[in-house]
């Protein structure tokens, strides 16, 4: 893949979590304020539900920022201009340029995809409890 699908799918990402985490803070906000300090038994889940997320979310997005990481050291350790060599990243010009911005597009969006795909499902799960 190009550095520049990299960045439209990282852009497209990066916009659907920017819209759907403030409707998933909106939603849980008024259903604590609502619930006040009786919350029903499905309250108690959504909350419990809330928390757990993202302790899950925050270890799948570490574990995919090493993943990614250790992938990109591989893949310029392999390659022909060999581990950090700077004359060969200099005499290389824009090819490494490019192999460095598609290493840093797919690390970032290894470490945001866990958040983005529950912030979007939460989103769309939450939009029909109303």
């Amino acid at each position: 893949m190009s550095a520049r699908r990299r960045a439209a799918r990282n852009t497209r990402q990066a916009i659907e979590l920017a819209l759907a985490v403030p409707q998933v803070v909106a939603h849980r906000v008024s259903r604590a304020a609502r619930a006040g300090p009786f919350p029903s038994p499905r309250d108690r889940r959504e909350f419990q539900r809330m928390g757990t997320e993202k302790i899950a979310a925050f270890y799948e997005s570490w574990n995919a920022l090493v993943v990614e990481m250790t992938r990109a050291n591989l893949r310029l350790l392999c390659s022909p201009l060999g581990p950090l060599k700077p004359w060969a990243l200099m005499a290389a010009g824009s090819r490494a340029a490019s192999m460095h911005v598609r290493a840093a597009l797919d690390i970032l969006h290894g470490g945001t995809s866990p958040y983005h795909r529950r912030a979007v499902a939460n989103a769309r799960r939450l939009a029909g409890l109303r």
